[in-house]
């Protein structure tokens, strides 16, 4: 389970903040009240994502805390009753990750999203683009800090590569004065194959020129920061970017899943379903489509009930997860009807894959409410690409009525 140490010697701030990461986020938590205390506990285990420390503790009144719990490599958020312009910088300079003033709740909450963000972080990937090895390693810095991959390119042509090797990356920072590709050019040319809601760019330079900011934008950038920029407007606008992508992805996801079985939906797969099969023609390889009808489904929700009902269906859905590639688009078509579109599948082989299919629908019944509930299905599979999406999925659907005249509990081919 992931952990966090929290440094406080207030008992009722260190409880309050033990039950709201526990109960709202999940992440164990280990406390200590004084800085000895937090050296006992890191001596004999320093595995914490991040650590939440008191600056004002009796036995380290300076913060002397933060450099312990730095040492053990631990990400750090500090709080405090009071801040000045000399201690923040003293503690920006320790790259600590953020700091917290215990003023009121809202501040609190805002803690809480830094201790989430920092649990997500590790899964993101940052390139940094820049021609001076410094400020590669200045921001890299700043960005480790927060736990985030980093990945470091030196020129334009080394970060489209980079890129290539890694498209899952999230956010670029890319300078403008580079040799040979210059920032903005960088940028017009990762929007050819990234898109505003997949990737994130941030522009930088320290030339003040309002027309570079303009020029950054308008080549496809999503943001633009001055150097020398403040270590709180960095994280910032790190943070808001990240996040827009983070809120998009979930408005996708709330457009193209099923809310009972996370599967995709109907429309999902007519607008992912083209764009698949057109990359397995470029291939030279197909596509086999399926759909798959729950068998007396009506009698299931008449002597079950409804939430037996719902169980059928979310137990389909994890049995088909688990038998396709993330590659194929499975869905919920609608009511008790599932569409698969596997991907690099042999025509000749549909037939048996989905032949053992239907035999582990039909062995694997559901557990609800104390009772075994026993369900077949009926397939119709589509092995050739005919006129497109629609035309497959008539024809898999025409083989499907067939299968269910023809007794259900059984497999069709068009």
């Amino acid at each position: 389970m992931s952990r966090v140490l929290v440094v406080e010697d207030s008992r009722t701030f260190s409880s309050m903040l033990s039950r709201r990461i526990t109960e709202e986020m999940g992440h164990q938590v280990v406390v200590a009240d004084s800085k000895a205390k937090a050296a006992e506990i890191l001596a004999t285990d320093a595995d914490f994502f991040v650590a939440l420390l008191d600056l004002n503790l009796p036995d380290a009144p300076r913060g002397e805390v933060v450099d312990l719990v730095l040492a053990h490599g631990i990400p750090s958020i500090v709080f405090t009753g009071e801040m000045d312009d000399e201690l923040r910088d003293k503690f920006w300079a320790k790259h600590i990750v953020d700091y917290i003033l215990k003023q009121n709740m809202d501040n609190v909450a805002y803690m809480l999203s830094l201790v989430e963000r920092l649990h997500r972080n590790p899964g993101i990937k940052v390139l940094v683009v820049d021609d001076s090895k410094n400020t590669r390693y200045v921001v890299g810095e700043l960005l480790r800090a927060h736990r985030y991959q980093v990945l470091l390119a030196k020129d334009g042509p080394t970060a489209l590569a980079m890129l290539a090797e890694h498209p899952d990356t999230r956010l670029v920072i890319v300078d403008y004065n580079m040799p040979g590709m210059d920032g903005a050019e960088l940028v017009s040319t990762i929007r050819r194959d990234h898109a505003k809601d997949q990737l994130a760019i941030i522009g930088i330079s320290g030339v003040e020129s309002a027309g570079l900011t303009v020029k950054f934008l308008k080549s496809g950038a999503n943001d633009f920061l001055h150097m020398p920029f403040l270590t709180e407007e960095f994280y910032t606008r790190v943070t808001q970017n990240i996040e827009l992508l983070e809120y998009i992805a979930q408005i996708k996801e709330l457009a193209e899943k099923d809310y009972l079985t996370h599967l995709y939906n109907r429309r999902y797969v007519f607008s992912a379903g083209p764009k698949l099969m057109a990359a397995q023609t470029r291939r030279g390889q197909g596509v086999v489509l399926a759909m798959i009808d729950v068998d007396h489904f009506k009698n299931i929700n008449d002597t079950f009930g409804h939430d037996a009902g719902d169980s059928v269906l979310r137990h389909m859905a994890a049995l088909l997860s688990a038998r396709f590639r993330a590659s194929d688009i499975v869905a919920r078509f609608g009511g008790e009807e599932f569409c698969v579109l596997a991907t690099d599948m042999n025509a000749a082989d549909a037939g048996g894959v989905f032949e053992e299919l239907r035999q582990a629908f039909e062995t694997s019944p559901v557990r609800f409410d104390g009772q075994s509930i026993s369900y077949t299905v009926s397939i119709g599979l589509c092995t050739s690409p005919l006129g497109g999406l629609e035309d497959m999925i008539k024809a898999a659907d025409d083989a499907l009525y067939v299968s269910k005249n023809d007794g259900r509990n059984r497999v069709t081919i068009a």
